[in-house]
C-alpha cells in the first residue's frame, strides 16, 4: 500500500472519529505533505508521516496569527485545533476554501502580504531564523549522499554562494520580524474573502525582503518600504536554496531536476536577478 493510500486512510479515520462525514478524499497536493479535500464535510486535511515536527508548530502559529487578524487559511472550527496521530501519520484539519479565480492581482497580493507582515509583528513565540533554512540547504549541498546528482562544480558553486549571501545579509543588520518564509503564489489561495496564505510550516524570522524574494516583481512594486539592495541579495539566496532542494534525493517536485538546472544557470548569468516566477516561465517556454 502506497504512502498516499495510507495517508488517505489515516485522514479519513481521523475525520470519522471526530464525527466529520467522509465519503470521498480528493488529493489537492502531494509533496512533503499530502493535502486532501474530504467530502461531504468539506475539510482540508494535511497529512504527513509521524515525526513531521512542523505540524505542531504550524497549528499553534495558525491560532495566534488568526487572533492577530492575518489573512491566512483557518483551522477547521468544528474540531479542536490539534495534530491528530493515526496509523503512522499525523493529520491537521483546516477549512477548505473554494477557489473563486485562478489569479490574484499583484496589488491585492501585495496588500495581503503587507497585512500578513503587520499581523505577524504582533505575534510572539519561538520561531526559527531564516538562516536555519540556509543551513538546511547547505547540508543538502555539502553531502553527496543527500544530493547524489549534483555535479561537483555545482556543489562548490552553490556552497560558496550560500555562505557568501548569508554573510552579506547578516552584515546589513536589517530589522527582522516573523515571516511566512515561502509566500510564493503556490501558497496563496484566491477566495471570496480575498487572498489567503497557506502552508505556515516555513515561517521564520528575518527581514521582509526575504519574503519579497519569493514573489513576482509586479507584487514587489506594490509593497511599500523595502531595501532594493537587500531584496537583490535575498533573491539570489532564494534561487540558491531552491536549487539545492531540487537536487535533494527524493525531491518530489514535478520536473524538479530541470528546474534546479535552470536555477543554476540563472545564478551563473548574474544580475538582474530573476524571480522564481520568471525562472518558472523560462522553463515552461523551453522545448
Amino acid at each position: 500500500m502506497s504512502n498516499v493510500t495510507r495517508g488517505i486512510a489515516a485522514a479519513t479515520s481521523v475525520a470519522a472519529s471526530l464525527d466529520l462525514p467522509v465519503n470521498d478524499a480528493i488529493v489537492v497536493h502531494n509533496s512533503n505533505r499530502l493535502a486532501l479535500r474530504l467530502r461531504p464535510c468539506d475539510v482540508l486535511a494535511r497529512v504527513a508521516p509521524t515525526g513531521h515536527e512542523a505540524a505542531q508548530f504550524e497549528v499553534e502559529l495558525a491560532r495566534r496569527l488568526a487572533e492577530a487578524g492575518c489573512p491566512i487559511a483557518l483551522l477547521e472550527p468544528r474540531v479542536d485545533p490539534l495534530v491528530y496521530p493515526r496509523d503512522g501519520f499525523e493529520a491537521t484539519l483546516w477549512i477548505y476554501y473554494e477557489p473563486v479565480t485562478p489569479h490574484v492581482s499583484p496589488a491585492d497580493y501585495a496588500r495581503a502580504l503587507e497585512r500578513l507582515h503587520a499581523g505577524m509583528r504582533k505575534v510572539d513565540g519561538p520561531s526559527p531564523r531564516f538562516t536555519d533554512r540556509i543551513a538546511e540547504a547547505e547540508e543538502v549541498v555539502s553531502s553527496p549522499e543527500l544530493s547524489p546528482e549534483l555535479a561537483d562544480e555545482d556543489r562548490v558553486f552553490l556552497s560558496s554562494m550560500l555562505g557568501r549571501l548569508r554573510r552579506m545579509i547578516d552584515d546589513r543588520s536589517a530589522a527582522e520580524q516573523l515571516l511566512h518564509g515561502e509566500p510564493h503564489k503556490g501558497n496563496v489561495l484566491s477566495t471570496k474573502n480575498g487572498p489567503l496564505f497557506i502552508d505556515l510550516e516555513t515561517c521564520c524570522r528575518g527581514p521582509v525582503e526575504f519574503d519579497l524574494a519569493h514573489v513576482a516583481e509586479e507584487v514587489c512594486e506594490h509593497y511599500p518600504n523595502f531595501s532594493q539592495g537587500l531584496l537583490d541579495e535575498c533573491r539570489q539566496l532564494v534561487l540558491a536554496m531552491v536549487a539545492a532542494w531540487r537536487f535533494e534525493r527524493g525531491d518530489q517536485l514535478p520536473n524538479g531536476r530541470r528546474f534546479g538546472e535552470e536555477l543554476l544557470r540563472s545564478l551563473r548569468e548574474g544580475p538582474p536577478w530573476p524571480t522564481l516566477e520568471t525562472v518558472t516561465r523560462r522553463l515552461d517556454d523551453l522545448p
